[in-house]
């Protein structure tokens, strides 16, 4: 057995302890491998100790690893900020995009998804805590975001994503969790064409148990499945 497959064993143990406090199970949970700057060995060795998906930040990254067969056998998700000149090269090669941070880019990635006679599916990133160095719709903006999608061909949207501020105030993520929740509550209320509140993704490496206390159904999960990134 391997570190890494022994890291996720732990994890998968956590999870499923902290899914049944939230009223769930494990298997309602999706662990997504965050794989920034990971060898695609270290992925493939991921993917074969059980995890759902694999995450990466990264366009050029992710194409280089793809082209070494890292992900063979499990989802590709694309999880960091997605800059428009990068629509191109992901629509179609990513099963979710989870970091759709403004209405530009959902009408990009259904332009592109148009041209390839596909539906991609995403998930539209929050911007909880109104970073302005961050990416993602304010969440008043979240429900015109929606509105756009619906009327996007090309797009499907499966929930919503978030990467609260980061802050030694404690219970801060907490807060955060609990305002995403409740957005995630009040959207899954409403009917767009094209889009089921079917993920909310929070919750990482030191947070993953408080997110899914607070409602997270998928994690992004980097240094406690592969150690610190060096």
């Amino acid at each position: 057995m391997t570190y890494i497959s022994e890291n996720i064993k732990r994890v998968r143990d956590e999870i499923a302890e902290v899914a049944v406090k939230s009223g769930r199970s494990a298997e309602d949970i999706t662990l997504v491998a965050a794989a920034k700057m990971k060898p695609a060995v270290l992925v493939k060795q991921a993917i074969v100790a059980g995890v759902d998906a694999v995450g990466e930040n990264r366009v050029q990254e992710m194409l280089q690893k793809q082209s070494e067969g890292a992900y063979h056998g499990s989802p590709l998700h694309f999880i960091g900020q997605l800059q428009s000149n990068k629509v191109r090269q992901i629509v179609g090669v990513c099963n979710l995009i989870e970091s759709v941070g403004s209405p530009e880019l959902v009408e990009l990635i259904g332009k592109r998804a148009v041209s390839l006679g596909i539906a991609q599916d995403v998930l539209i990133e929050v911007n909880i805590g109104k970073e302005p160095q961050k990416s993602g719709v304010f969440p008043e903006r979240l429900g015109e975001t929606l509105e756009i999608a619906a009327k996007t061909e090309g797009v499907n949207v499966l929930g919503i994503m978030s990467v609260p501020p980061f802050t030694q105030e404690i219970g801060s993520d907490q807060r955060y969790f609990d305002a995403m929740f409740h957005l995630f509550l009040d959207m899954g209320a409403k009917k767009y064409d094209n889009v089921s509140m079917r993920f909310l993704s929070m919750g990482m490496s030191d947070s993953y148990k408080e997110a899914i206390l607070a409602g997270s159904n998928m994690v992004r999960i980097g240094t406690a499945i592969f150690g610190e990134r060096t």
